[in-house]
């Protein structure tokens, strides 16, 4: 797989574009800074703009290639993020380390989804954010981006059930005009959602 992400991104162009996830950043934009983590960011774009708002910014990828493109991006935007290359399947954070942990477009099977969920929550400190968009199983008619097949995509009742214990829970199943470079453009059904930890 991570081959198949080395090739996605080895190209000159960034495949879903440079400027931020429109969810992410209206959601962003109303925080304070503080410490934030990308899981599977990819190119960097939604690292970058963070950094860019005066953000600690942290991030991982399976693709050296994601990496590059990561950090030329942050040199280009006068800014510097901490990024790392390591899979999702690995990853287990140190729990109450991040003020906010964006998870944007990342897709998942099954049983890794819950795992990965279930370590955004530990992550998060007390009081901090998720941020969270993804394609809906509704995605699947559509050709303006994400996987085809409906295990990796999303229900409300997945999300529900997965971030059950977060308070102050938004979440909506809608429709958007995506513009985020040539993989991720046109008309498409996402579910945005963000919560917060209990402050203990």
């Amino acid at each position: 797989m991570t081959n198949t992400w080395d090739e996605r991104y080895a190209s000159e162009e960034y495949i879903y574009g440079t400027e931020p996830n429109s969810f992410f950043r209206e959601k962003l934009l109303k925080l304070r800074p503080g410490k934030i983590l990308f899981p599977a960011e990819g190119e960097g774009r939604n690292a970058v703009f963070a950094a860019t708002l005066g953000w600690t910014s942290y991030a991982f990828d399976q693709s050296i290639e994601g990496q590059k493109k990561a950090f030329k991006l942050a040199k280009q935007k006068g800014v510097s993020i901490q990024y790392s290359v390591q899979s999702l399947t690995v990853w287990d954070p140190l729990p109450s380390e991040y003020d906010c942990i964006a998870l944007i477009f990342v897709h998942l099977p099954e049983e890794l989804r819950q795992k990965i969920h279930q370590a955004a929550i530990s992550a998060l400190k007390p009081g901090g954010t998720l941020i969270l968009e993804a394609f809906s199983v509704n995605q699947l008619q559509r050709n303006s981006g994400g996987p085809k097949t409906a295990e990796l995509l999303f229900t409300r009742g997945q999300l529900e059930t997965d971030f059950a214990g977060l308070i102050g829970i938004d979440l909506s199943e809608i429709q958007v005009t995506l513009d985020e470079g040539p993989l991720h453009r046109g008309l498409a059904e996402v579910i945005q959602f963000t919560g917060r930890k209990a402050a203990e």
